[in-house]
């Protein structure tokens, strides 16, 4: 897809040459299929570590595709990682309410460099030899930026493209949680309350599924189901606004213990609540409670969904990490959780998502590559090798152990010493 006849590309220009010597960052002006037509500093399109790597360039492409896919539907904004396990941020350029154009911040990093090369390139990717060295000696090209200053790059980004973008474009973006848009659902929902003869009993379900779906950061869902709950508390209500203050500010306690479950900071959100009480009581009429609402509740999802991603990036690299540095103590579920700061239920879903397999397969793994090294070695029972990679169970690390590898520790160990004497002895039928 070429440019857009309106879109003006010098602007755009002037736009990544702002935001790249502000922030120290690349940034590329592309169409919406990824064809490069600018960059500024050391972006994507310069990027040589994918090929370093031996990836193909479409994955990349694809990325940055996805990036922008998902920076539409969610409002202007998006991070993402690259195939490299790098993270760049995404604004769309809109045309006639389509996506023609994108500004790509990135590749950076937000991991310390040796923890990136030990963590994702040897770790994830199993990069050894000539391809770790050629990408290792590419990222001192590549910035580090920590996380806690990704948001509020991305927020100015989008408010740099904003600029770029058509007024009515812009605005037609940012209504998707405006306070019209929010009324405007309320009222059909009680339209459609009125056709029955009677008030029906509060929508406890809709309440439940409202919270479950903020727990499993579904923000479409959330909003809609939130939207008929505010439908019911203003019909049923019969317009007494200081009933309704009360149940909406129970409403508001309510998503945010599920905004907690969903990995937000506790001590925020608790923080918020307090100011949510004090804000609700000085407003006077319908109007400005929706668009009280509607602010509020935008900055509490915001929380949790907007930059899940970058939170996840930054709570896997802590997680392994520390599994590879203290896998031979007792370390439970719980206990790691605790220390990223997440609930066991969320740390545990995220982790899967993020690592493929659950946290006791990653841990278990960990151990039982620990242990193929001791068992290598003589003299040291088995017993002691369980206890030293961190299991207190012999017999649970032997059926960990064949599970994994295929053959009992003993058996392994075995073929080991067998075929280093058989290596010994083809060396001694060579020498002259």
């Amino acid at each position: 897809m070429a440019l857009g006849k309106s879109f003006n590309l010098k602007l755009a220009q002037e736009c990544a040459d702002a935001f790249s010597a502000a922030c120290g960052v690349g940034c590329v002006v592309t169409d919406a299929q990824g064809t490069v037509y600018y960059e500024q500093g050391y972006g994507c399109a310069s990027c040589q570590l994918c090929h370093a790597a031996g990836h193909r360039p479409e994955d990349c492409v694809q990325s940055q595709l996805y990036g922008m896919a998902e920076s539409t539907r969610f409002g202007g904004k998006y991070v993402y990682f690259c195939p490299m396990g790098l993270t760049c941020f995404v604004s769309p350029v809109l045309e006639d309410e389509e996506a023609t154009a994108k500004l790509t911040v990135g590749p950076f990093l937000m991991v310390d460099r040796q923890d990136y090369i030990a963590c994702d390139l040897e770790g994830q990717m199993g990069l050894c030899g000539q391809p770790l060295l050629n990408v290792a000696a590419l990222l001192d090209r590549i910035p580090y930026i920590p996380a806690e200053k990704v948001t509020g790059m991305s927020n100015l980004l989008f408010m740099a493209v904003g600029f770029l973008n058509k007024v009515s474009s812009a605005n037609r973006m940012l209504e998707v949680q405006g306070s019209a848009a929010i009324q405007g659902q309320i009222t059909a929902y009680i339209q459609q309350v009125k056709n029955d003869t009677a008030v029906p009993p509060y929508p406890l379900e809709t309440e439940r599924a409202m919270l479950r779906a903020v727990r499993q950061m579904n923000k479409g869902e959330a909003q809609r189901q939130l939207n008929e709950l505010l439908g019911y508390l203003f019909f049923s209500s019969g317009g007494e606004l200081g009933r309704i203050k009360t149940q909406i500010y129970e409403l508001l306690v309510l998503i945010s213990r599920a905004a907690i479950d969903a990995g937000a900071n506790p001590e925020v959100i608790l923080s918020d609540n307090h100011q949510y009480r004090m804000d609700i009581n000085g407003l006077q009429d319908f109007d400005a409670l929706c668009l009280w609402f509607t602010k509020t509740m935008g900055a509490l999802m915001d929380g949790v969904f907007d930059w899940a991603g970058a939170r996840h990036a930054n709570m896997i690299h802590q997680t392994v990490q520390y599994l590879n540095t203290h896998y031979a103590e007792k370390i439970t579920l719980e206990q790691m959780a605790q220390r990223v700061y997440l609930s066991p239920s969320y740390f545990s879903r995220v982790f899967k998502e993020e690592m493929g397999e659950s946290f006791t397969a990653y841990l278990n793994r960990i151990r039982i590559d620990r242990s193929k090294v001791l068992l290598r070695q003589k003299g040291i029972r088995l017993t002691d090798i369980a206890q030293l990679v961190g299991f207190e169970d012999q017999s649970y690390f032997t059926k960990v152990f064949k599970k994994q590898e295929g053959v009992p520790p003993l058996r392994y160990r075995e073929a080991h010493a067998a075929g280093t004497k058989e290596r010994a002895g083809a060396k001694q039928q060579v020498k002259p």
